[in-house]
C-alpha cells in the first residue's frame, strides 16, 4: 500500500466554524489501534451526513475523519483475533465520531470493534447494508425476542424510503410480515412495494401532534423517526404490541403519553447499534446473510466513488437520498 492515502477531514476553527477538506495523510497520522485495514468500501449514513454538514454535534474530536462504517482487508494486526488478509466489517464504536473513521484509504482501529465479513457478502454488499441495515436487523431481532411474529398482525416501518427503513421493509417482508411503509416520499410507493411493502401511508398521517390513543392499526413497529411520529405509532399499536425505536430523523423528543403502555400493554424497545455487544453484532450479521434477499439489496443501493462522498452527505441530510449509498474506495 502507498505511504499516503486520501482522506476527508472535518476541522473546526477557534470560532467553532466547521470546514471539510480532502487531504493526503500518512499512516502515522492515524489514531491508536491494534489493527490496520485497507478500506475497500464504506457508505453514507444519515449520521455521516450530519457529521460532514455540521448540522448536529456528531463529531466530538477535531480534526477527524468521518465515516462510521467500513469493510476491508486487514493489513497489519497485533490483535489475537485478526491476521493480515482477514476480511472484516466495522460499524459504530465511536468511529467517525471520536476516532478517525472510514472516509480514508486506511483505518487503524481496535480489533475488538471488528466482526468477520460474512462469506456471502462482498465489501460492497456489506456497506450496502452498513449501520442502517445492521440497525434494521437489530430492530427485527428485538421484535422477535419480544415474541412478535407475522401472525400477530401488521408491522409499520417509518422513514421507509431511508436507509434503515428500506432494509427493514425488505427484511420484514421476507420474513412474512404484512408491512405498512410510512414515507414522506410517496413517489417512491412502487419502489417500496417492490421491496415488499403491502401498504404505503403518507408520513403526514403520523408526523403531526395526535391523540394519546388512536385506533389500533398494527401489532409492531420499527421507527427511525422519533418525535410525533413515534408517539403516533405507539398510540395506534394494538394491545400487547411492540415498537422498536432506532432513530431520530424527525427529532429527539417523544411527545407521547403513558396511555399506550398502561391501557394496551404496549412495549417500546430501544435499539443501540453503536455500542452493541459483539455477540449481538455477530447474530445480526449472520441473520442478514441468511434473510436479506440479494435482489432487494441491489434495488436499495446506489454506488458512488470517494469524490462524491461530501455531496452525498449533504443530499442525505436534505432528504434527497433513497435507500443506501455505497462508496467504492478501491
Amino acid at each position: 500500500m502507498s505511504d499516503t492515502f486520501k482522506a476527508i477531514l472535518v476541522s473546526r476553527d477557534e470560532a467553532k466554524q466547521q470546514s471539510v477538506a480532502v487531504v493526503e495523510m500518512t499512516p502515522d497520522q492515524l489514531m491508536d489501534g491494534d489493527v490496520d485495514i485497507a478500506v475497500e468500501a464504506t457508505t453514507v449514513n444519515y449520521k455521516d451526513g450530519l457529521a460532514i454538514t455540521g448540522k448536529a454535534p456528531v463529531v466530538r474530536r477535531w480534526p477527524l475523519i468521518p465515516g462510521i462504517d467500513l469493510a476491508g482487508t486487514v493489513i497489519t494486526s497485533s490483535h489475537p483475533d485478526w491476521k493480515p488478509g482477514d476480511r472484516v466489517v466495522l460499524n459504530g464504536w465511536g468511529v467517525g465520531e471520536t476516532h478517525h473513521g472510514a472516509y480514508a484509504g486506511r483505518a487503524r482501529v481496535s480489533g475488538d470493534w471488528l466482526v468477520p465479513l460474512p462469506e456471502r457478502f462482498t465489501a460492497m454488499d456489506a456497506m450496502a447494508i452498513g449501520t442502517a441495515g445492521y440497525t434494521a436487523m437489530l430492530s427485527v431481532l428485538a421484535l422477535e425476542r419480544a415474541g412478535m411474529t407475522p401472525e400477530r398482525g401488521p408491522v409499520v416501518v417509518t422513514g421507509a424510503a431511508g436507509g434503515v427503513g428500506s432494509i427493514a421493509v425488505a427484511l420484514l417482508a421476507g420474513l412474512g410480515w404484512h408491512v405498512i411503509a410510512s414515507t414522506g416520499r410517496t413517489g417512491e410507493a412502487d419502489w417500496l412495494r417492490d421491496l415488499g411493502a403491502a401498504e404505503i401511508i403518507d408520513r403526514q398521517e403520523l408526523s403531526e401532534p395526535g391523540k394519546p390513543l388512536a385506533k389500533e392499526r398494527w401489532a409492531a413497529g420499527v421507527d427511525a423517526v422519533g418525535s410525533h411520529t413515534l408517539a403516533n405509532v405507539l398510540a395506534a399499536t394494538r394491545y400487547g404490541g411492540v415498537v422498536a425505536c432506532c432513530g431520530l430523523a424527525q427529532g429527539m423528543d417523544l411527545p407521547a403519553s403513558v396511555a399506550p403502555f398502561i391501557l394496551r400493554g404496549v412495549s417500546l424497545l430501544g435499539i443501540d447499534s453503536v455500542m452493541a455487544p459483539r455477540q449481538r453484532r455477530l447474530e445480526a450479521w449472520s441473520r442478514l446473510a441468511r434473510d436479506l434477499d440479494a435482489g432487494r439489496l441491489r434495488a436499495i443501493t446506489t454506488e458512488i466513488g470517494f469524490d462524491a462522498i461530501i455531496g452525498a452527505a449533504r443530499d442525505i441530510v436534505d432528504g434527497r437520498i433513497r435507500g443506501r449509498v455505497v462508496v467504492d474506495m478501491r
